[in-house]
């Protein structure tokens, strides 16, 4: 099956919502204005959507001190989609913690390579000079940013991508952003789990709105 008819995740117990199918455009976006998200595991694929969703209210930011000093100094400049395919293989190659491998393969790449060309996932670049030293892409599902993943190769390089990027997402007019599960680092930031069916109220609403965030 090509196009996959993703069950009500509020209908679904548990996170795993499907496994299996394509990550095709059409799947990944369907999906994502439902909810839900893949999450590959090995030859596995399934399609998440769970029951205690992290989210960043941006009336909420908290910037450390350390981060508020490094952004006034830090030598980096920020740019948006000019190098998703580099960003993209940079966080497929940073080692998880308590993980083997990465579940950012071959076939999401290739996935959300095209899902960036059809103009739906994006990227931030941080560069030093002409150096990319860290970033972070995810996706537009409608006026709503998924966090996907971040790498960086020099200190403070992702968070600081990921501050510029709400400060371009508020002046688009956006309020939050879907953090999908909870991190320390986006925890200290003012993060909160809200529940499923919480997230997919808050998700409907903000689809209305008909952002144009890119």
């Amino acid at each position: 099956m090509s196009f996959i008819n993703f069950p009500d995740p509020r209908d679904i117990p548990g996170d795993i919502i499907y496994v299996g199918g394509l990550l095709s455009i059409g799947n990944l976006l369907n999906a994502y204005r439902r909810g839900i998200f893949p999450w590959p595991y090995g030859d596995w694929l399934p399609w998440v959507s769970p029951e205690q969703r992290a989210i960043l209210e941006f009336k909420n930011l908290h910037v450390p001190r350390s981060l508020r000093k490094m952004k006034q100094r830090a030598p980096f400049t920020f740019t948006i989609d000019k190098a998703f395919d580099a960003v993209i293989n940079a966080c497929s190659l940073i080692p998880r913690a308590h993980e083997e491998g990465t579940w950012i393969t071959q076939e999401v790449i290739r996935g959300y390579t095209e899902l960036h060309k059809a103009g739906y996932a994006h990227s931030v670049e941080a560069w030093e000079g002409n150096s990319l030293v860290g970033g972070l892409y995810g996706v537009d599902s409608g006026g709503i940013f998924a966090g996907e993943s971040m790498f960086y190769l020099r200190p403070y390089a992702s968070k600081l991508a990921l501050l510029y990027l709400i400060e371009y997402m508020e002046s688009r007019g956006a309020t939050w952003l879907d953090v999908q599960v909870m991190t320390p680092h986006m925890n200290a930031l003012g993060s909160v789990n809200i529940t499923r069916d919480e997230f997919i109220e808050k998700l409907d609403i903000t689809l209305k709105k008909g952002l144009q965030l890119f």
